[in-house]
């Protein structure tokens, strides 16, 4: 007779940064042929994961009822990428709705199951906070005096870590030890470190807006010299102003670096619409950098993992989100930092000053920004100086403690693998306890 699987209930928040980490563990707890997953989200979030998803995959995808309308927000919104930042807190404020649902939904497993198992556990994520230099704050934090809607908001969701059995952070031990610490003595002692959650590149491709065929990008990639080419991207959420569009493309054409350049429509347009070149960026310069063979500029996405991981790439000019920074790492490629929201400001601090593998050149959404001083950030990383050579190494030793992190050899366990079991270890435990 075939042993019963444990279920695990994952439920991410609505946005791509956390749907893919979520996914990334889903594949890998899978894997293992030991775990059923049951992945919760909004009707619109599901519908797309089961377009993208592979045919063979194994987890079921749940609805959780949500109207975005009831809570003030456009009809239909139930993504962070459909909705300007400035309404992302009160996305994050609708989240609480969805108590009463999840309850019920969780309920209805164990009914399923004749009461006989419980879900093992359920993961699930919440916003983040942290305490830094002015600014480095986000803009809702410089202006927070504890009566502002964002405190208001963080008032009702931070104890909320307080009274969980534990948390999962994706991220690496030796990488991140300050802030687990932190973690461990302020708010939570069960702390388990199991990054990097990466998806391969071919989930991620499907997954994601294609905009650009991996294959396209390799051939381009495979024409240019050993690290010589400068990626750049800020997510699926984040742009800039039009004149820091305009500055960024002067930089890269004077820099004279090749370079792959992931544009979306700048601020104070619908970020998903069509790229309009002729209007936010320098006049023929789409047709001079393509003609020159020097750049490659992708509308809306580009394979992400497929083109770090290519010989030819030396840096990554970033929003620095936390799944790109591990994206970057994990191929130990040095970051040119230009943090615009949420957690991108710690960061690029953890990067720039403990870890050492990156540089800042612009800070924010709203800063003034000169060509002349990215085209210096970009030689000082690109070029054979000193800053350059030494965030190289440290890349690369970043990258061999991320390989050693999630081996899982007969003699050694990385940390991360280390922490995976002690985290189903505790589930099992703290399951036991209650039955008992």
């Amino acid at each position: 007779m075939a042993e019963t699987k444990e279920n695990i209930v994952m439920f991410p928040f609505m946005a791509q940064g956390h749907i893919i980490p979520f996914l990334a563990l889903a594949f890998q707890l899978v894997k293992t042929n030991k775990y059923t997953i049951t992945f919760v989200n909004t009707k619109k979030n599901i519908n797309k994961l089961r377009s993208s998803l592979p045919r063979n995959f194994s987890f079921n995808l749940v609805e959780i009822p949500f109207n975005s309308s009831d809570h003030n927000l456009p009809p239909d919104t139930e993504n962070t990428d459909s909705i300007p930042y400035n309404l992302v807190p009160i996305l994050v404020e609708a989240t609480l709705s969805f108590k009463p649902h999840f309850r019920e939904l969780v309920s209805d497993l164990v009914s399923e199951q004749n009461g006989q198992k419980k879900p093992l556990c359920i993961i699930t994520d919440f916003p983040e906070a942290s305490s830094i230099h002015v600014t480095q704050l986000t803009d809702y934090l410089r202006v927070a005096d504890g009566s502002d809607s964002f405190s208001v908001l963080m008032q009702k969701v931070l104890p909320l870590w307080k009274n969980v059995d534990g948390i999962m952070v994706n991220t690496v031990e030796e990488l991140d030890k300050i802030g687990l610490m932190y973690f461990r003595r302020q708010i939570c002692p069960q702390v388990w470190s199991v990054g990097p959650l990466l998806l391969s590149t071919g989930s991620k491709d499907r997954a994601g807006k294609l905009g650009i065929s991996s294959q396209v990008c390799k051939n381009w990639l495979d024409t240019k010299p050993c690290s010589s080419v400068l990626y750049v991207s800020f997510g699926s959420q984040n742009t800039i102003t039009p004149s820091q569009m305009m500055e960024l493309a002067l930089a890269l054409e004077a820099s004279g670096k090749y370079f792959i350049w992931v544009v979306r429509p700048p601020m104070g347009f619908d970020i998903n619409s069509e790229f309009k070149a002729n209007e936010w960026l320098p006049e023929g310069f789409e047709e001079r950098i393509t003609l020159a063979r020097k750049g490659l500029v992708v509308h809306n996405w580009a394979p992400q993992v497929d083109i770090l991981s290519h010989k030819s790439v030396s840096a990554f000019l970033s929003h620095c989100g936390w799944n790109s920074v591990l994206e970057s790492l994990s191929q130990g490629v040095p970051i040119i930092g230009w943090p615009m929201a949420a957690e991108q400001f710690y960061n690029v601090k953890l990067l720039e000053e403990e870890i050492r593998v990156c540089v800042e050149v612009a800070r924010g959404k709203s800063c003034e920004v000169k060509h002349q001083e990215i085209v210096a950030k970009i030689e000082l990383v690109m070029n054979e100086t000193e800053k350059g050579k030494e965030m190289k190494r440290k890349a690369c030793e970043a990258k061999e403690i991320i390989e050693n992190s999630i081996k899982d050899e007969k003699n050694y366990k990385g940390s991360s693998t280390k922490a995976m079991d002690e985290f189903f270890n505790a589930a099992f435990t703290m399951r036991e306890s209650t039955l008992g």
